[in-house]
């Protein structure tokens, strides 16, 4: 790939108190890669998500996006950086007495100066976006598991973030919800040119949408490989990576698929955060 690095990893060496996770992480992401964290359970990749997105320190080395190191910098940049990202957790984060609408418009009301009537235009456009039109006066509550994961999308799109952060985003879905997401991952990363981040250990999601992979293994507290899904299949010199990416079938590509499960990307609306 041609396109520069967007998120350099080097040297990282990842716990807590005493206890080692993680050691020597090193990897590079380009700008708007899909690239996937996997391995079994144990192995660390919810260790490593959580340094990614600031929230544990690294024990050694560092993390930088577009070349500023995130735990280097001070609080002021660092809240600079953060405000490029977008996170979706696993259970989605919603919060459960607001209304689709108002969780979709709180990040733009804490870290923008825009005034209500255009906060109202940019969450209808994020909604629609992720195939919610209509549904912004709904309560989580109301909504299916996709259809929540879809709104705790919207919200992480709020700030249009040039990094978007997935934890598990297939867990607890069904095999059409799940590739239904998949699907607006994809389209997202095609139409807003955002680099994706996900942590999974979803074969079909994996085999569907990501460039490269980065392989955990919990022996070795560390990386055993990196590199296309397909590639590390046939050719990983790691008996566990193949292993392990061999017990599922490689799906077709979502942008080879004929049948199109999510609406038409929307228009933006003029008003931008």
């Amino acid at each position: 790939m041609d396109a520069p690095v967007h998120v350099q990893v080097e040297g990282l060496t990842l716990g807590y108190g005493e206890r080692v996770v993680l050691r020597d992480i090193h990897f590079a992401i380009r700008r708007s890669e899909v690239y996937v964290v996997m391995g079994g359970s144990g192995c660390g990749k919810s260790t490593l998500l959580r340094s990614m997105i600031g929230l544990l320190t690294p024990l050694a080395g560092r993390i930088a996006y577009s070349g500023r190191d995130y735990f280097a910098a001070g609080d002021d940049e660092q809240r600079a950086i953060r405000r490029h990202w977008g996170v979706l957790f696993q259970g989605s984060a919603l919060f459960s007495a607001m209304t689709l609408a108002e969780n979709v418009a709180l990040p733009l009301q804490m870290y923008t100066r825009l005034g209500e009537r255009a906060i109202r235009d940019v969450v209808e456009y994020k909604l629609a976006l992720v195939g919610l039109a209509g549904f912004g006066d709904y309560l989580p509550a109301e909504l299916s598991g996709g259809m929540q994961k879809r709104a705790g999308l919207a919200r992480a799109l709020a700030l249009d973030p040039d990094i978007l952060f997935f934890d598990e985003p297939s867990a607890g879905l069904d095999p059409l919800s799940a590739r239904r997401l998949d699907e607006l991952i994809l389209r997202i990363r095609d139409t807003l040119g955002s680099t994706i981040v996900i942590v999974t250990h979803e074969l079909a999601s994996i085999f569907a949408i990501a460039d490269r992979c980065l392989f955990l293994d919990a022996a070795a507290r560390s990386m055993l490989d990196e590199g296309p899904p397909s590639a590390l299949r046939d050719h990983s010199p790691h008996a566990q990576v193949r292993t392990f990416l061999n017990h599922g079938i490689p799906l077709r590509s979502l942008q080879q698929s004929h049948a199109t499960l999510i609406p038409a990307m929307p228009e933006a609306p003029e008003s931008n955060p």
